[in-house]
Parts: structure tokens; C-alpha cells; sequence
């Protein structure tokens, strides 16, 4: 036993033990200097103090892999703007990406540099930036909503109704629990939207017998969970720590769970987490593809037509952007563009004209104008009237009637010859 470490034997047990060498001591012979935080691991522990999303931290991640990459595995910390600026550059100019992505790869390396080397990047000078176009969102009617719903079926129409109903990102939506569902006020509490704010949307009424079914259904699922020796769900924050068991509660679990059990990435638990957005958004497509609706249609899609029925139906602009989540009104005021406003208030000047009705003759179906009889070839003797001498002229006609004139003599002349 190594002479620096105290020990417990009878004899000694009651004398003061051997100092321990400090931890930081590195003349000690079984000193080993714990090895150095990987740069993600580095990048993951800041991301997670300052509690960013699961979702934040896996994008930034393959970010910064596909960033040193690029570069032949140089390490960050010995490259600078110039670096940033090429790969920025090439993933506009190469690899043709939309702004928004140009956008997050920026986001991604400006957090590394500043909270993990450290340091300031520096001036980027003029970096290549994808454009980012303005895009109209795409709304269905309302027989339009209604000939998607009959296409779906069970959780999944319940799902989609919420969206439309409510207004919920579908990331909100997953992500529901069964304690933020007020049925007494008819409303829904979404906790840590969009930018980390809660706000309250209203649920359609016609759906209430649905959710209160289908949380039933999760009650039942959580009592065999725990049967089983599982039942945990994910917590936010510190709220495991602070709250013990409260994993294990009903109020807690997801409104829409996965039906099977899975490992949570950072606690590394088997527990049931919420049902995955690819289910909904391929029962969308199919959906959409069954009642033939020609439009590019997602489950944001429901959203954008919750705020523009809205707004036709005569709430305030306020309004629907407080039940948005929006920061800034101006991005509410993009749903105006299926109103009374913009361009529909503009009347089109072809709708003051007569236009052929419906199924008639087209153009291209006319029928081909007849061949102009040939004519007469002149006489023996005379020269062929060409294509290019066929355009009437004075020359022409004059012509003409002189060979009238020559038959004619030619004529007269015939008869007494015939008569001998």
C-alpha cells in the first residue's frame, strides 16, 4: 500500500492518518492529470449552463465538426475570421444553402469562439451571404381543413385540430403536458416557446372530449410504465434535483407520448418521452396527397391558417399576435395578404373585358383556311406570273390586260380559220 495513503488497520485506527498529497501535486507518483474536456464536450457544457435546447446543442455541434472539416482537422483555436469567412463563403457559393442555414452555421461559430476559446472572432469583412428571400406562408381554407381531417385518424387528427385550433407550433404541441391543459378555462398553457416564453392559446371546444380521452389513455400507459419500473419523464432545469420523484408524476407526462420507451441523450435513462414530429408531419403528407390538395402543406401550415381566419373573422391584429408568440407585430401583419387588403383590393383591369366563355373554340383548334384555287396558266409564250411578281401593282395589272386583250384577237381569229 502506497506509504502516502492513511490507513485503518486496528492498531492505527485511532492515530492521526498520513497526509494525503494535494490533489494538484504533481510530484506525487500516482499523479495523473485529468485529461482535457474534448472542444465538445466543452461546447456542450456551455450550451447546457445557459440552458439551451436539446436541439441547439446537437446543431451547433455538427456545425463546428463540419467547420474543422472543411479545414482538414485543424483545431479552432489556431484559425480566425479568415477561416470563418471561406467556410461561410463556401456554403453559399458550393454548397448553395438557404440564408437561414448560413445564418445558423454563423450563430454556431460565433458561440464557440466567444464562450468556449474565449476570444472575439474578429471582422469578418464581406462575407458572402445567401439571401434570404420573403416568402409568402401558404393557408388553407376552411373546406380545405375539413377535407384533410377525414384522412387522419385517432391521435393524429387529434393532433392536428390542436394546430389549427389553437395556433401551436408543433414543437409546442409534442410537448404539451398533462398539467398545462386548463379544461375549466378551456385553455392551454404552452411553457417555453419560442424564445423561452409561455404564453395562453385557446383549444377548440369541439375537441375537449378528445384531449380528456386521450389523457386518459396516458394515465393508463403511466401506471403500466411504473408497473414495469419505469414511468419517468424529462424534466426542465434543476427540477429533478430539486423536486425528487417528480419524474414519476402524471401531471408531468406528455399529452403525446412515444409508445415506446427510449434513452434520454444527457441523463442517459430509459424513460418515455414525448411522440416524435416526423409521425405528424408524414400523416400530413398523406393526408394532404389523399384529398388532393395541390399546395406544400406542413403542420406549420395549420398555424399560418389559424392567424389569417383569424384576422378575417374580425380579431384584432393584437390579438392573434399575442396568441402567436411574436415579438413584433410586423411579423403578425403578413397574414393580411388573404384579406380585404393589398392586392385582393385591387380590381384586375382583364376583369373589364369580354373574354370567350368556357369551352369555346380555341384558337389553335380553328379550321385551316382553304387553298386559294390555282389559276389559269397564261399562255404559250408568255412568262409565268412568279410568287415574287404576284403582289398587286400597276405594272402587274396592265400587264394582265394585255394578254386579255391577245386571247381575245386570237379568239376572233379562230373562227374563219375553222370554218375552211
Amino acid at each position: 500500500m502506497n506509504n502516502a495513503s492513511p490507513t485503518f488497520q486496528s492498531s492505527t485506527f485511532n492515530s492521526p492518518p498520513a497526509p494525503l498529497p494535494p490533489a494538484n501535486d504533481s510530484s506525487s507518483p500516482n499523479f495523473q492529470s485529468p485529461p482535457a474536456p474534448r472542444l465538445l464536450d466543452r461546447l456542450r457544457n456551455e450550451i447546457r449552463v445557459r440552458h439551451y435546447s436539446i436541439r441547439t446543442e446537437q446543431t451547433y455541434a455538427d456545425w463546428v465538426t463540419r467547420y474543422v472539416h472543411f479545414h482538414n482537422m485543424r483545431h479552432p483555436q489556431d484559425m480566425g475570421a479568415p477561416e470563418v469567412h471561406a467556410f461561410l463563403t463556401h456554403l453559399a457559393v458550393n454548397a448553395n444553402v438557404a440564408a437561414s442555414t448560413q445564418n445558423q452555421a454563423l450563430n454556431a461559430l460565433l458561440f464557440l469562439y466567444r464562450h468556449v476559446l474565449k476570444r472575439e472572432i474578429g471582422d469578418l469583412g464581406e462575407v458572402v451571404r445567401a439571401k434570404r428571400p420573403k416568402r409568402m406562408p401558404v393557408v388553407l381554407s376552411v373546406q380545405e381543413v375539413e377535407s384533410i381531417l377525414p384522412h387522419l385518424t385517432g391521435v393524429r387528427q387529434l393532433m392536428v385540430l390542436l394546430l389549427y385550433g389553437s395556433g401551436m407550433r408543433i414543437i409546442e404541441l409534442i410537448r404539451l403536458r398533462v398539467k398545462d391543459v386548463d379544461f375549466e378555462n378551456r385553455a392551454i398553457l404552452v411553457r417555453d416557446g419560442k424564445g423561452e416564453k409561455d404564453r395562453v392559446v385557446p383549444f377548440p371546444r369541439n375537441t375537449e372530449e378528445h384531449i380528456r380521452v386521450q389523457i386518459e389513455k396516458v394515465r393508463r400507459l403511466h401506471e403500466q410504465d411504473l408497473r414495469d419500473g419505469f414511468g419517468t419523464v424529462y424534466l426542465p432545469y434543476a427540477l429533478e434535483r430539486k423536486y425528487p420523484n417528480t419524474n414519476r408524476a402524471f401531471h408531468w407526462q406528455y399529452v403525446f407520448p412515444s409508445p415506446a420507451l427510449s434513452v434520454d441523450p444527457r441523463s442517459g435513462r430509459r424513460q418515455r418521452h414525448h411522440v416524435y414530429e416526423s409521425v405528424l408531419q408524414e400523416a400530413i403528407r398523406t393526408a394532404v396527397r389523399k384529398a388532393d390538395i395541390r399546395k406544400d402543406v406542413h403542420a406549420h401550415t395549420f398555424r399560418h391558417s389559424f392567424a389569417t381566419h383569424l384576422l378575417a373573422s374580425g380579431s384584432d391584429i393584437r390579438t392573434v399576435q399575442e396568441l402567436l408568440g411574436h415579438n413584433d407585430v410586423r411579423t403578425t401583419q403578413i397574414y393580411t395578404h388573404l384579406l380585404n387588403a393589398g392586392p385582393n383590393a385591387v380590381t384586375s383591369p382583364a376583369d373589364r373585358i369580354r373574354i370567350p366563355p368556357v369551352g369555346a373554340t380555341k384558337p389553335e383548334s380553328l379550321p385551316a383556311k382553304p387553298a386559294d384555287p390555282p389559276q389559269n396558266e397564261p399562255p404559250a409564250g408568255c412568262p409565268a406570273v412568279t410568287a415574287k411578281s404576284a403582289a398587286p401593282s400597276s405594272r402587274s395589272r396592265t400587264w394582265r390586260k394585255a394578254l386579255r386583250r391577245v386571247a381575245a384577237i386570237l379568239s376572233l381569229l379562230a373562227v374563219p380559220f375553222g370554218r375552211w
